[in-house]
């Protein structure tokens, strides 16, 4: 009986201390966070014009408890309550300015307010904040200067870039911890400023990438000795590579594209032994190029480079990408290709190659962008490049190549290739094939302009269903347009200009789906320029993407008769038409529902009739030319916005009128 009485006895002082405990466990889970926390959290919120972050400020209730907050988080807590540690804003929608109640949060370690569109100023007290490890305000619009006293004695990451950030750079004083730099895509100018190296010797990654900074390239960053990416690039930055750059061992991304560096590449540059990832394109750097055998990315582009191709680019087995496009490079293209396995992207257009394409090209089995034009290539395309099955985009546009019959048959059985540029080739009198083409599945972009090609326009193009832009201008082609033409679903660039075509406008082209509606999917993936030379002045205009060109329909100097389709008038996503110096005749016809009409040529043909007052309602045009026709009266326009020249020729002379079309400056829609 007395084992049996100590049983209660124990079960019930049990209970007396689970339940004396509850309350104290319960007080713990229900923990709010600091009120002074609480308060810089609330002003921060006011200060903002818009956000759906869901916080409840009511008084002490258990929803004030901001550690279970959407993007805060806590310490452990004392009797006092839990500090903010972290706040994670990025990419909520915020809207408005930075309240300098977040310097409140006086425990904060982490603050990423990246991604959002906040603008203004910065509060001071933001970077006086002790503990904080974490500044994160990229891809806003926040301005003014950063303040020259900030103090953030345990920052490891600064990001401020994307913003419009001006004046001097900040270097961060006394920052001892700080790891990662970035004040890209700003305005900061003045010089820069290497004493960033003095405040930490940990910095890995120093980016100012596209602000305004100027002066020579300045010494000092040899005193970051753990620095492996340095960006530069995008500035006015002059002079040559101080001595102390070579002494970065640990570097291995280098960006200095687009600068007025100059200087003779150094053979010291072997010293950066980890790099891997070098861009000095568009600065002024002469004599031969220097490799290094690590080096995955090299581009050297647009500067004043001479010699031939270093041999040594052979031994570089890890590279993915050459470009040396613009400089004076000379001699044959004679690297060891079957050596260069990863190589994805080689652009050497714009030099004085000679010799011929390379075989071997081919056993670049990643390879998908070669660009060899504008050099002096010379004989076939060899039959070897069948194989070139990675190969998406090939440009060898501007050489002296021959057999454009042979070329396309080889070409046909790349499945992947998207965009073939040709232009000014095969001009000994060749005609384009009319038959023997079953290939280019996938072909996007075909350029065959500028070759003095006979023949007419082939039948084998019907197939091409992804076509998203073609020109075959600047050619003796004849014969009619096809109908089919206007039945290539994707197509939104035609240019069949300069040629000798004849008949009527088929009505097929009044009803180009990419042209009547915006066509969204014509984006792409591929960045790579695309040349095109203007007839009207022979000027060359340059895209980084096909897609970046505007929908357009060039059928101007051939020698098309009949009239002006009013179906033309449904094609609402069309910015440019010329049908000038054919021989069309009849009206005008309502043109107002071309709603992005920006340029529309009908000069040199036989129009009569006036003007419509219906094209002062085509808010983008800004060029109309109707010069050298047979009509009778410009007709009457009603004033509006801004003012655009148009050229109306009566018989033998030229009447200059100014008049209001309401001109946008914004960008149309596409």
């Amino acid at each position: 009986m007395g084992k049996c009485s100590e049983l209660p006895c124990f079960f019930f002082f049990t209970l007396l201390l689970l339940f004396l405990s509850a309350p104290h466990s319960c007080s713990q889970s229900q923990q709010s966070c600091d009120s002074s926390d609480l308060n810089a959290l609330q002003g921060f919120v006011e200060g903002l014009q818009s956000s759906d972050l869901g916080w409840s400020f009511n008084g002490r209730s258990s929803s004030s408890n901001c550690c279970t907050w959407v993007g805060i988080s806590c310490d452990v807590g004392s009797v006092l309550g839990k500090r903010v540690i972290g706040l994670d804003l990025s990419n909520k929608s915020l809207k408005g300015s930075v309240s300098s109640s977040l310097g409140g949060l006086n425990q904060l370690k982490q603050l990423n307010l990246s991604s959002n569109s906040l603008n203004g100023s910065v509060p001071v007290e933001l970077f006086h904040l002790p503990h904080l490890e974490l500044l994160d305000l990229s891809m806003n619009m926040l301005s003014g200067h950063i303040p020259a006293e900030s103090n953030l004695p345990s920052i490891r990451l600064f990001n401020i870039s994307a913003n419009s950030f001006s004046g001097t750079h900040p270097i961060l004083a006394g920052s001892s911890n700080l790891s990662v730099y970035d004040v890209s895509f700003n305005s900061f100018s003045g010089p820069v400023d290497t004493g960033i190296c003095n405040s930490s010797g940990s910095i890995q990654l120093l980016r100012f990438l596209a602000n305004m900074l100027s002066g020579d390239f300045p010494a000092g960053f040899g005193n970051c000795s753990s620095l492996s990416e340095l960006s530069l690039g995008k500035n006015g930055l002059t002079g040559t590579f101080p001595e102390d750059l070579f002494t970065l061992s640990s570097l291995t991304q280098l960006n200095l594209q687009w600068n007025s560096l100059s200087d003779i590449v150094s053979n010291k540059i072997r010293n950066l032994s980890s790099l891997v990832h070098i861009d000095i394109s568009n600065n002024n750097f002469s004599g031969r190029s220097r490799i290094l055998n690590e080096l995955e990315f090299f581009s050297a582009s647009s500067n004043e480079l001479t010699g031939g191709l270093p041999p040594s680019l052979s031994n570089c087995s890890r590279l993915t990408t050459i470009s040396l496009r613009n400089n004076s490079l000379r001699g044959t293209i004679d690297l060891n290709f079957t050596a260069l396995p990863k190589l994805n992207t080689l652009n050497l257009g714009t030099n004085l190659f000679s010799g011929s394409i390379p075989s071997d090209l081919p056993n670049c089995t990643q390879m998908q962008i070669l660009s060899l034009s504008r050099n002096n290539l010379a004989g076939e395309i060899p039959s070897s490049f069948k194989n070139f099955t990675s190969l998406s985009g090939l440009f060898l546009a501007r050489n002296k190549l021959s057999n454009l019959s042979s070329a396309l048959q080889i070409l046909q059985h790349l499945p992947n290739l998207t965009s073939l540029a040709l232009t000014k080739n095969f001009l000994g009198g060749e005609s384009i094939p009319s038959e023997g083409i079953h290939g280019f599945a996938n072909m996007e972009v075909l350029v065959l302009a500028d070759c003095g090609l006979l023949g007419s326009i082939p039948q084998w193009l019907a197939n091409l269903g992804k076509l998203k832009f073609l020109a075959i201008s600047l050619n003796h082609l004849t014969g009619t347009i096809p109908l089919w033409l206007g039945n290539l679903d994707n197509l939104f660039y035609l240019d069949i200009s300069d040629n000798s075509l004849t008949g009527e406008i088929p009505t097929s082209l009044t009803l180009m789906k990419s042209l009547m509606y915006s066509n969204s999917s014509r984006a792409t993936s591929q960045d790579f320029p695309f040349f095109i030379e203007s007839n009207s002045n022979g000027k060359t205009l340059r895209y980084n993407q096909f897609d970046s060109f505007p929908p357009s329909i060039f059928l101007n100097s051939n020698k098309l008769v009949g009239s002006i389709l009013p179906g033309f008038n449904g094609l609402a996503n069309l910015h440019a038409l010329d049908l000038s110096f054919n021989n069309i005749s009849g009206i005008i016809p309502d043109l107002s529902g071309m709603l992005n009409l920006e340029s529309l040529d009908l000069s040199h043909n036989h129009l009569t009739g006036t003007i419509p007052l219906s094209l002062t309602r085509l808010n983008f045009l800004s060029s109309f030319n109707v010069a050298y026709n047979n009509l009778t009266e410009p007709g009457r326009f009603q004033r509006k916005a801004n003012l655009i020249r148009l050229m109306i020729h009566q018989f033998t002379w030229v009447i200059i009128i100014f008049v209001d079309l309401r001109l946008k400056s914004t960008v149309p829609k596409k």
